[in-house]
């Protein structure tokens, strides 16, 4: 595994990096743009979310939904492009809403942040949503620390949920329904801080750390597998390309909403790796 190498540069701050349809897409959030990225570096501005867009999926028909940060909001880009409200979160998300996947029937979970993270406020517990291919919003976990990047297996049986603040990945069984129970730790990090996530062929689980400047595969239990180092903060990671087996990073200098935009210092990254992606997203 060779070092990791520069696909886009430039941008604000990524997010919810997805492989989709045969390019990366992603959310550029604080320049509140959802792009598409071809494996060569070209970028296509697909819709534009002026309340910060975050994590990515499609339903089964092939609409896009996006997290809609800072109102609460899913929404659901159209046929002819336009961009509808798909869910109100506000009933469940105490503060802005991040993360997503969306499972195979179009069901959707998504995390918040469950306080004001860049005020620096206190920390207090969030909860998970699920979102029905229908719109419907019901509690599916409650008591997560900083719920975030999220997995889905590929038998549909499980859901593995980041928890950056608690430094963990919480694992859930999925119901027929889409409901949640069992709920269990699948790895204590070791102080490791995870944002975006995913989980790859042999089941391991690639996390972003922005603290630590690295993504890190780990094996349940917590067993470290592997690392990619970077020179600035890992936010996001997906495994995509024709065999799924390059991991695009999303770095940045900083996080803070304002200073991205100035500096400019967001990345997406690329590194070959030996294990495939697998499940959802």
């Amino acid at each position: 595994m060779g070092p990791a190498q520069i696909v886009v540069d430039g941008l604000a701050f990524g997010e919810g990096p997805r492989w989709h349809d045969g390019r990366l897409w992603l959310s550029d959030m604080h320049a509140h743009q959802v792009l598409a990225v071809e494996p060569g570096g070209a970028v296509e501005v697909v819709c534009e979310v002026p309340t910060w867009p975050s994590g990515l999926g499609w339903l089964p028909d092939g609409r896009l939904l996006v997290v809609s940060m800072t109102d609460r909001r899913l929404l659901r880009r159209e046929a002819d492009g336009t961009l509808v409200t798909h869910a109100d979160l506000s009933g469940v998300a105490t503060f802005h809403c991040n993360d997503m996947v969306v499972d195979a029937a179009g069901s959707a979970y998504v995390g918040n942040f469950g306080f004001d993270l860049h005020a620096h406020a206190e920390p207090r517990a969030a909860a998970l949503a699920l979102v029905r291919p229908d719109g419907r919003v019901s509690v599916a976990a409650e008591g997560l620390e900083f719920p975030n990047g999220s997995v889905i297996t590929p038998d549909g049986s499980t859901l593995v949920v980041a928890e950056s603040m608690g430094r963990r990945l919480r694992a859930f069984d999925i119901a027929a329904d889409g409901s949640l129970s069992g709920a269990r730790v699948w790895a204590d990090l070791d102080g490791g801080v995870p944002d975006g996530i995913c989980l790859d062929a042999e089941g391991a689980i690639w996390y972003a750390d922005p603290r630590a400047n690295r993504c890190v595969r780990v094996a349940q239990g917590g067993e470290v597998l592997a690392r990619v180092d970077v020179d600035r903060g890992c936010f996001a990671c997906m495994l995509g390309g024709a065999d799924r087996s390059t991991l695009y990073v999303l770095a940045a200098s900083t996080s803070d909403p304002a200073a991205s935009v100035e500096q400019r210092s967001g990345q997406v990254l690329a590194v070959e790796v030996d294990v495939p992606g697998a499940g959802l997203p």
